[in-house]
Order: C-alpha cells, then structure tokens, then sequence
C-alpha cells in the first residue's frame, strides 16, 4: 500500500499515547509505503522541530529518509486543485505522481479534491486510515 501523509497527520501520530500513533508504528513496521517528495520533507522537518524539537524533528526526518518503505519521486505536473492552501498541492501533487493508494490527511482544503473525478485519488482522514491498517492486519 503506497500512501502519502500529510503533516498534520504525521505530527498526531508520533506522540506515544497519540489514538494516531498505530499510523506511525505501521510506517516503522513496513506496513505501507510512505511516498515522499523533497518540499514534503521539509515541511514535515519545519512544522515538528516547531511543535517539538529541532532533534526530535532530525530524527523522524533521518528515520523517514532512511527507511525503505519511503519513497522519493518527482512532481512533474502540479493540478493546483487546491485552491483555498496552495501549499497543501504539494501532497495532492505527490499522491497522482506517485501513483497512491491513500492521501492521508484531516485538512478540510482537501475536500475540493474530492469533488473531481480525475485524476482519481482517494483521500481519507486519519480514522478512516487506522480501519485500513486495522483490516490489512487482521
């Protein structure tokens, strides 16, 4: 399963006794490939040294970037579909490129792409997610 998680996501689930954190521990067990482009890299570094640590933020950075379950790609085209945070294109961007099974995220600004039909890209919210890693488990 190839998924892409935005930062809000990320961040609620590296807490310990986050209800999230079985996304976190997931990624660490190999359960999903996380799909990764530069920009979403450091957007994860900025916003986690900014509600944790500069270490902490290295260490889930380094541990991301070194994992085999994480995969880098290019963003060749961007759909800017959304419209209302630009910036969150970039996790749109990187799910069509990165052929996604699941953008993960709980933003709202995501709901306009949910309104198109192509290209297609399922996005779920964080509950929905833990059902998928629940099932795929199970």
């Amino acid at each position: 399963m190839r998924i892409v998680l935005d930062t809000n996501i990320l961040l609620q689930s590296l807490a310990r006794k986050s209800r999230t954190r079985p996304i976190w521990d997931a990624f660490l067990n190999k359960n999903y490939t996380l799909i990764i482009t530069p920009s979403i890299l450091l957007e994860y570094e900025e916003i986690i040294a900014g509600k944790t640590s500069a270490e902490v933020s290295s260490n889930v950075v380094s541990l991301i970037y070194e994992a085999v379950n994480a995969t880098f790609i290019h963003v060749y085209y961007e759909w800017n579909i959304i419209t209302e945070d630009p910036d969150d294109n970039k996790f749109f961007d990187a799910a069509v490129a990165g052929n996604a099974d699941y953008l993960v995220t709980n933003d709202n600004h995501f709901k306009q792409a949910q309104k198109i039909d192509f290209p297609p890209i399922r996005i779920v919210n964080s509950d929905e997610f833990l059902k998928i890693i629940q099932n795929n488990n199970q």
